[in-house]
Order: structure tokens, then C-alpha cells, then sequence
């Protein structure tokens, strides 16, 4: 009960810090890049879901960023244009005719749609093509972050439907409202919010349950786990697709909020930094990745305005920093405090957890005799 009351606590303590000392404390244009660091960090969650509990070095976020995110663009584009217009940069390198694939997202309510099934749909064939063949490791970081090269490569090339490397910009209104409007910006803001409070609640859920159990014991014991009839292919498929779902839904609002979307956005440099902040908040936590996402690009946008020059210095000194003194991230400063004080012989795991050495049995040690063999995702017959 008490950690259940301590969950509620940190929602709720959370939910005041963003919806009423945020806006009532920060000016438009702060409140604004907040709103833009909350989009970073729907993409950390992802990531800390599948690299922090699956064990999956996601390289390639930056793909499915993109795809929510120009997805929300090709919308706003045409809605900016109006029914059977043309927008502005296909009249500039273009023939002036809009391509027939772009004409659905003309509809929100496609555009919606697309954004939450196309990249979710994507990683789940590219999980199961990649995960069915054991591919793992160094070879899967690589694997993805080509992926996100190629995709970079390929919005470049594509100027007269994607904009080139100037990207999707411009956008005049969403969903109807005027982005000119402080309120509709404040409006975006409140929605990134309740999105990314909405993602680590449904986080927590898929963590505590039977599935987050057998997700980090594919993570640590994958062969095993497959000598006791489950499927680690279908486990690590789910969190990947969950990742890419968070990622698409990050950058469908990350448009709309910055008002922009370029390759610059969802390349190889991109995915790394949502990897950066990841690992040092702390990537098997549940707040970690949240936190070390907002940190990393806050700390960016104050250092690059004070010292233009020497920012990144700083920031890869403080990526040095809590590798090489909080490995865990800084989520787990709290927990290495406690540690020191009750001194030596206690030793925690990944997850921050007490390990008195004892090995772990698989999640199926954990299920009542009598259970159903489908009782765990994933499971073969």
C-alpha cells in the first residue's frame, strides 16, 4: 500500500508541476520549449521501455519521430491550403498537383490513424523480420540506427513531396485552431502534458505486470526463457512497437509545437540524443528517461545561450559524469544515497531493486500451478 500511495503521489505531485506551476511560472515562449521537451521525452519513455526493461539498444527512433511527425505535417500542410489546394512548397519544386498518397491525410481523423498504426505497424514487421532471426545486440543497435540514416537520405531526396532538407514548415492552424494564438499554444502545451503523464502511467502498467516480468527475464535470460516454451521474439516485438507507437505520437505534437519538421529532426544525430537522455536519467527506471530527456534538452537550449561555442563540452561532460559515477542514471541517485548510508554488503539490480545474489527463476516461477499455458504473452504452444 505504501508504494501504491507513493505512485499516486508522484502523479499527482507531477501532474501539479506541469498543469499549474509550469504555466502559471514560465512565459509563453519558455512554456512553449517545456512543451517541446515533453515531446522528447513521450520518445524517452519508449526507449526506456524497450532498452532499459527489453534490453533493445533502440538507435533508430529517429524513424518513427519522423513518421509521426511528418505525418502530422502532410495534415497541417493541406489543411493550411484549404479543400483542393496545393501546398506552398509543392507550387515552389514541384509541378503545383498534390501526390494522390498525400489526398487522404487532407482528413484529421485519417491523419490520427496513420499516426498511431502506420510506425506502430512498421516496427512490428521490422521487430518480427529482425527478432524471428535472433538478430540481437551490437548488430540490432547497428541494424536500427541504418534505418534512421536511410530514412534521413531519403526525406533529403524527396524534395518535391517531402521539402528536401528544408523539411515541413509554415503551418498556419491545428485541427482548426490558429497556432498564432498564445492560447492554442498553451492549448498544445496542456495536451503534450497530459499525453506524456498518460505514457508513463501505461508504462507502469505494462512494468508491473506479467508481461513486463517476462519482458526482462527475455532481457536477461533470453535462451532460457525459449527452453520454457515462450515466444522472446513476440515479448520484444511488443515493446518495440510500443516504443514506435510513443515516438510517432512524440513527434505528431512535436510539429505543431516547434513548427517544424525537418531530417535534421529524425536522423542518426537525433537518435542518438534521445538516446543520450535516456542514459543519464536512467534507462531501467520508470521517471529516468523522462527526467534525463527534459534535463539533457533543457541543459542544451541554456548552455547553447550563454556559451554558443562551448555548450556541447558540457554536455558531454555531463554525459561522462553520471556514466562513470551513477552508471544506473541519475534516477538512481536517491537509491545509491540510501545505499551508502546503510552501507557495504547491499547491492541492487538494473531495475534499482534489492539483489541479495540469490539467481531469479523465470516469470513463469511466479504463476500458480494451476494456470493456463496462454497465462504470459508470447507463450508457444
Amino acid at each position: 500500500m505504501t508504494a501504491r500511495l507513493r505512485l499516486w503521489g508522484g502523479f499527482a505531485v507531477a501532474a501539479v508541476l506541469l498543469f499549474v506551476v509550469a504555466p502559471g511560472a514560465l512565459s509563453d515562449f519558455r512554456l512553449n520549449l517545456l512543451a517541446k521537451f515533453l515531446c522528447l521525452a513521450m520518445v524517452a519513455v519508449g526507449i526506456g521501455l524497450a532498452w532499459g526493461r527489453g534490453g533493445m539498444l533502440t538507435l533508430g527512433q529517429g524513424v518513427f519521430f519522423g513518421l509521426g511527425g511528418y505525418l502530422m505535417a502532410m495534415h497541417l500542410k493541406l489543411a493550411d491550403a484549404g479543400p483542393g489546394g496545393v501546398p506552398d512548397f509543392m507550387l515552389l519544386y514541384g509541378d503545383g498537383t498534390v501526390p494522390g498518397w498525400w489526398e487522404p491525410f487532407r482528413d484529421p481523423v485519417v491523419t490520427v490513424v496513420a499516426i498511431l498504426v502506420v510506425p506502430t505497424g512498421l516496427a512490428a514487421l521490422l521487430g518480427l523480420a529482425v527478432f524471428k532471426r535472433r538478430v540481437r545486440g551490437a548488430y540490432f543497435a547497428i541494424l536500427s540506427q541504418a534505418l534512421a540514416a536511410a530514412f534521413a537520405i531519403l526525406l533529403i531526396g524527396q524534395q518535391k513531396v517531402t521539402g528536401g532538407t528544408n523539411g515541413l514548415n509554415g503551418f498556419k492552424s491545428f485541427f482548426g485552431f490558429t497556432l498564432a494564438d498564445p492560447l492554442n499554444k498553451r492549448m498544445l502545451y496542456f495536451i503534450a502534458a497530459g499525453v506524456l503523464l498518460a505514457m508513463v502511467a501505461a508504462t507502469r502498467l505494462l512494468m508491473r505486470s506479467r508481461y513486463g516480468e517476462l519482458l526482462v527475464a527475455v532481457r536477461d535470460q533470453e535462451n532460457r526463457v525459449r527452453f520454457l516454451g515462450y515466444d522472446p521474439a513476440g515479448v520484444k516485438v511488443v515493446a518495440y512497437a510500443t516504443a514506435a507507437c510513443f515516438a510517432a505520437i512524440g513527434g505528431a505534437l512535436f510539429t505543431p509545437i516547434v513548427g517544424i519538421i525537418s531530417p535534421a529532426d529524425v536522423g542518426v544525430v537525433a537518435s542518438i540524443a534521445f538516446l543520450v537522455g535516456v542514459a543519464i536519467g536512467g534507462r531501467a527506471t520508470l521517471l529516468g528517461p523522462v527526467l534525463g530527456a527534459v534535463a539533457v534538452s533543457w541543459a542544451e537550449t541554456s548552455l547553447s545561450e550563454q556559451f554558443p561555442s562551448f555548450w556541447t563540452y558540457f554536455q558531454g561532460a555531463l554525459f561522462i559524469g553520471v556514466v562513470a559515477f551513477l552508471p544506473n542514471g541519475l534516477a538512481t541517485l536517491g537509491q545509491v544515497w540510501r545505499r551508502r548510508r546503510a552501507g557495504p554488503g547491499i547491492r541492487e539490480d538494473e531495475s534499482g531493486q534489492p539483489d541479495d545474489g540469490t539467481p531469479r527463476s523465470a516469470p513463469e516461477a511466479s504463476l500458480p500451478a494451476d494456470a493456463p499455458a496462454d497465462a504470459l504473452p508470447g507463450r508457444t504452444a
